[in-house]
């Protein structure tokens, strides 16, 4: 077997050997080392003429006296004053007199978009279809309005909310617990969820849907309609459609009427600018279902 051949040398090594194979000892290139003294040279520097290090309350300055902070601060300045322009404008125009103007609807419903996105799409879902059916929260890209479509309707739902206690304006219903009070018996409550399917197009017991038309009437016509279709003036859902604020099966509607609903949306009074308030009104009333 053959010896491979080892040259000699007097450079220095690290001390490893394996399998006869050393590793030298060399010094590093200068072009190497110059390039490494620079860096830490520009970090000194940098050090010295921007902020960097941190303290108890803020950190070093740095003696140009730059802060991204502050460029962002006058950035966003300077945003709200080019926009409020149109935020003035769109106070002072009507609110049904908005689309009237391409311009400034095309600003309120931009301007309302990002609103919606940052306030109220924690609920409603990033698309308005109010999350996921049955959630409690409405889909508002239909036609279907508890409280009313049209943007006076909007506006003032955004600002004082639905049943909150910090504002006397907040709109306001309460629906009975007809089960857990007592006021309707199980198989009362048996009857009137069959009617509500039958008058829903779903599958439903006849002879029980036939018997709970008249419990519909004496207990649940006064806000629903005699026909089911609901009224706006008071929150009440229509009841004869396949839109369902907390499901449409049986057992969901039979919650419903034993426990009763009691969904809170918070005001945005005093949260939000008056004029936002109008451009995600603006925004909403949009999508396909405002009146």
């Amino acid at each position: 077997m053959a010896t491979p051949n080892k040259k000699n040398h007097d450079r220095p090594t690290t001390g490893h050997s394996w399998d006869g194979i050393e590793e030298f000892d060399n010094p590093m290139p200068r072009w190497w080392l110059w390039t490494f003294y620079a860096t830490i040279i520009w970090a000194v520097v940098y050090w010295i003429l921007f902020p960097a290090w941190p303290l108890v309350r803020g950190a070093t300055a740095g003696v140009l006296g730059y802060s991204s902070r502050a460029d962002v601060a006058a950035e966003i300045a300077a945003a709200d004053q080019a926009n409020q322009v149109w935020y003035d404008q769109l106070m002072a125009t009507d609110l049904n007199a908005i689309t009237a103007n391409p311009e400034l609807e095309r600003f309120a419903v931009n301007a309302g978009a990002a609103v919606f996105r940052a306030q109220c799409s924690q609920c409603h879902g990033a698309g308005a279809n109010g999350l996921r059916p049955g959630s409690g929260f409405p889909n508002l890209l239909d036609d279907e309005w508890m409280w009313g479509g049209t943007m006076e309707d909007i506006v003032q739902t955004v600002t004082y909310g639905i049943r909150n206690t910090d504002f006397p304006d907040a709109r306001y219903s309460e629906m009975p617990s007809f089960g857990r009070d007592g006021l309707l018996t199980p198989e009362e409550i048996d009857q009137v969820v069959n009617h509500v399917l039958a008058i829903s197009g779903q599958a439903h017991d006849n002879a029980l849907a036939a018997a709970g038309e008249q419990v519909f009437l004496d207990n649940c016509a006064s806000c629903h309609m005699d026909d089911g279709s609901g009224d706006a003036f008071v929150g009440a859902p229509a009841l004869n459609n396949a839109i369902w604020l907390y499901g449409g099966s049986a057992d969901e509607i039979r919650a419903s009427v034993n426990n009763a609903r009691f969904g809170i949306m918070p005001g945005f009074t005093g949260r939000l600018p008056d004029a936002q308030i109008r451009a995600v009104a603006a925004y909403v009333h949009q999508l396909g279902g405002g009146q």
